[in-house]
């Protein structure tokens, strides 16, 4: 589990093609503190240390994760810069909310804009995914965790303060960009809730 607070900017150092893909990827943690086995939040995508050495980790990419996130369309190339979390330890501190790392879908930048000293960023989600983003709740995109300004029909809208352009990959955002979005775990759960409860009793019941 993570909580979409971005604690480190890694650069994808080699992408290589072996059945799944394989990256290595640079970072400014002590690897000596990561077991193998453990699991790093890249982009929001919750990825398992394979091998790792001073100042870098190695990761496998299955097709499934190819297709659910923005690494199957040519996101993740050679200097790519990646938002990353390591995973949440008990009596961390919870800033953002909660994160699971297993991406839903991907969005797109469709507006941007200076708003003050923020950036207004409207998306373009899935149809699937639209219905479980609302006003003032959580979502995570390129495993960072924002609140939704608006909805509106399949967009809806955040705002980016200084401070987290400044330690997150979203100061090089430009309009087009796929992004990795992860819907609220709860919301997913209350949207369940409401269609179990809004169907039919079964005959005889």
């Amino acid at each position: 589990m993570f909580t979409g607070i971005i604690t480190d900017i890694g650069t994808v150092a080699s992408v290589e093609m072996r059945g799944d893909m394989r990256a290595r990827i640079d970072c400014g943690y002590d690897m000596a503190t990561v077991d193998l086995g453990a699991s790093i939040a890249c982009d929001g995508v919750c990825l398992t240390v394979v091998d790792k050495g001073p100042g870098w980790f190695t990761v496998d990419i299955s097709a499934e994760t190819l297709s659910k996130t923005n690494i199957g369309a040519n996101g993740w190339q050679v200097g790519r810069k990646l938002n990353l979390e390591r995973a949440l330890r008990v009596g961390d501190e919870l800033g953002g909310h909660i994160v699971s790392g297993h991406v839903d879908g991907v969005a797109r930048v469709a507006e941007l804009h200076e708003e003050g000293d923020s950036l207004r960023l409207t998306f373009e989600a899935p149809a699937a995914l639209a219905r479980f983003i609302a006003p003032k709740g959580s979502v995570a995109l390129n495993g960072t965790s924002l609140t939704v300004n608006e909805v509106a029909g399949n967009r809806f809208g955040v705002n980016l303060i200084p401070h987290t352009r400044q330690v997150t990959t979203w100061g090089g955002v430009v309009l087009g960009d796929a992004v990795n979005l992860e819907i609220d775990t709860l919301a997913r759960y209350v949207a369940r809730l409401a269609e179990a409860m809004a169907a039919p009793l079964p005959a005889g019941a």
